[in-house]
């Protein structure tokens, strides 16, 4: 029997980390090939798509916008940038109107430079920083280019220093380290206190299943789905075995950039792998499912 191909949205609980959900799921359908697009803190809840069987090597060509809604705590900085981690300082926050939040959230939204946070997954010397951190190291990690292209004030409570925020942003973005930024631009620190992913990959809340609802009998959904956002290329009857074995295939009337990823469909329509544009507008086969030995 071929191995089930697909990917399945969890809605993340608070509690269990990422790799606890991919557990679970190569338990319940029988299989090791499991992975997930994204990690989410154990606190923060969602969605958290889990490619199944021979999808996981499709993770590289999703969409890897993100989006989220949250709360920042103004008044306090934290070792995590985050209500879990050792406090630092503490600090009372301004009064603050709408306007002026929204003036400060101007100067967050684009093409910017963020520093991640020092207990997080990036890597540092080959190890991840969480580990290093963990061990009392003070790190300063140096920023990375992110975007965040959506950012909205949802909700300020004066009183108590919450604000509440709805944001879209490219892979690579953290949250906590705009909750931290948010609280130094004030001056009196900010640490992220809830959050939740509404979108991930390409994939919606909306298509999530609850952890405890995952059964061997969960249905997939279909590999091409969430590749919907790439240009497409139909193989004739006669390029099937050529594509199979590797081969190039002829470019397409359709323009592209140099190292476009294409989905490439068999001549049914179901997929047949991935393919990245050439200078001369051929298709080189990058990922080929089904290969010809």
């Amino acid at each position: 029997m071929a191995d089930p191909c697909g990917f399945l949205v969890i809605n993340k609980p608070a509690g269990p980390s990422s790799h606890d959900c991919v557990a679970r799921a190569r338990r319940l359908l029988n299989t090791r090939r499991v992975g997930h697009g994204g990690t989410l803190d154990p606190a923060v809840t969602g969605v958290l798509p889990l490619a199944i069987g021979p999808a996981t090597r499709l993770l590289p060509y999703l969409d890897g916008r993100k989006c989220y809604e949250g709360s920042v705590q103004l008044g306090l900085s934290t070792s995590s940038d985050d209500l879990s981690g050792s406090l630092l300082t503490e600090a009372p926050w301004p009064a603050l109107s709408i306007a002026e939040l929204e003036q400060l959230l101007e100067g967050f939204r684009g093409a910017q430079w963020q520093r991640p946070p020092a207990v997080s997954a990036v890597h540092v010397d080959g190890e991840r920083a969480y580990a290093r951190a963990r061990r009392g190291e003070i790190l300063e990690l140096p920023p990375r280019p992110v975007t965040i292209e959506q950012l909205e004030l949802t909700s300020w409570d004066q009183l108590t220093g919450r604000l509440g925020l709805r944001l879209c942003c490219s892979a690579g973005t953290y949250v906590r380290s705009l909750a931290r930024d948010l609280g130094e631009q004030l001056g009196c620190g900010g640490a992220l206190a809830h959050l939740r992913r509404t979108a991930a990959l390409g994939f919606q809340l909306e298509q999530a299943l609850e952890l405890e609802e995952l059964n061997p009998d969960s249905p997939l959904i279909d590999p091409l789905q969430p590749l919907g956002h790439l240009p497409q290329r139909q193989l004739l009857e006669g390029e099937w075995l050529g594509w199979s074995r590797g081969q190039r295939l002829s470019g397409t009337d359709a323009e592209g950039a140099v190292d476009q990823a294409w989905v490439i469909l068999r001549p049914d329509g179901s997929l047949a792998g991935m393919a990245r544009q050439r200078p001369d507008g051929s298709l080189q086969p990058k990922l080929v499912f089904d290969a010809a030995g």
